[in-house]
């Protein structure tokens, strides 16, 4: 991996340690710099999930992904700059609080001085920061309270604000275990990912997000949406707010076959 390319995407120099205080740099800069978006799913790009394939996406083409995408890229550079982290499968819970199928998600565990910290920069909203994975007390982050909770077959569900998000596995996950779910959501209409189009990213004072030609922004909980008019405004909004400079735009789901209703949505971008 160019290392020094990645870190160039994220505006930051080689930390001089693989401490804590460096990862939740590292964190931080990933979510702000690298949106959350499932455009591929609406471009027909196929989602390939080697480092190499991965790398030239986010990296050179300063595109972003979703969780298997974004998640198993960050991994190997933590991996790189000296740091203990495995690529782990959570199933995401749905608005019943029951848990999905195995592999839903894919986020990062690192180990630093003997302590495992959870990492996640492919999930939409959600912590900014990393949590520690053995904390019994609530966690506050700017994305709200965060509680990690034993759950059965020493797995480990994670609450944002008293609402379960996913439950991650203990054991370590390989990026290719990851493959045959990736594809399930980019291309099965009863997915989430082929029934939205979202590009999304916090911001200093909320977040951003682009959905179709919607364009609804957060500034200190204020939410405000509007429509864009034109596909040239759409454009624009792509690579001001988000760095994105597309040749063609996404088909909005709407607009292709994939149109059967949400069922399960493993991700709140808003």
């Amino acid at each position: 991996m160019d290392v020094d390319a990645y870190l160039a995407r994220l505006d930051l120099p080689v930390p001089a340690a693989a401490d804590l205080a460096a990862l939740r740099v590292l964190q931080e800069r990933h979510l702000a710099r690298v949106p959350f978006e499932n455009l591929s799913v609406h471009l027909g790009e196929t989602i390939e999930l080697t480092e190499e394939a991965l790398f030239d996406k986010i990296v050179r083409h300063h595109r972003g992904g979703f969780c298997y995408e974004l998640n198993g890229l960050f991994a190997a550079l933590l991996r790189e700059l000296g740091f203990v982290a495995t690529l782990h499968a959570a199933q995401v819970f749905d608005d019943d609080g029951v848990p999905g199928p195995p592999l839903d998600h894919a986020c990062v565990l690192v180990r630093i001085e003997g302590e495992q910290w959870l990492v996640d920069v492919g999930f939409g909203r959600f912590s900014r920061q990393p949590l520690r994975l053995s904390a019994v007390d609530p966690q506050p982050d700017s994305e709200g309270e965060y509680l990690l909770l034993d759950a059965p077959h020493g797995d480990v569900d994670v609450l944002q604000d008293g609402v379960r998000q996913y439950r991650v596995e203990r054991r370590p996950r390989r990026l290719s275990d990851f493959a045959p779910m990736a594809w399930w959501q980019s291309t099965s209409p009863d997915s989430h990912f082929t029934q939205s189009l979202t590009c999304s990213r916090p911001t200093a004072q909320g977040r951003v997000t682009l959905s179709g030609d919607r364009l609804i922004e957060t500034v200190d909980g204020v939410r405000n949406e509007v429509e864009l008019p034109t596909e040239a405004a759409v454009r624009l909004a792509y690579r001001v707010y988000f760095g994105l400079r597309l040749t063609r735009l996404p088909v909005p789901p709407g607009d292709h076959p994939l149109t059967t209703p949400a069922q399960n949505p493993t991700m709140n971008p808003t």
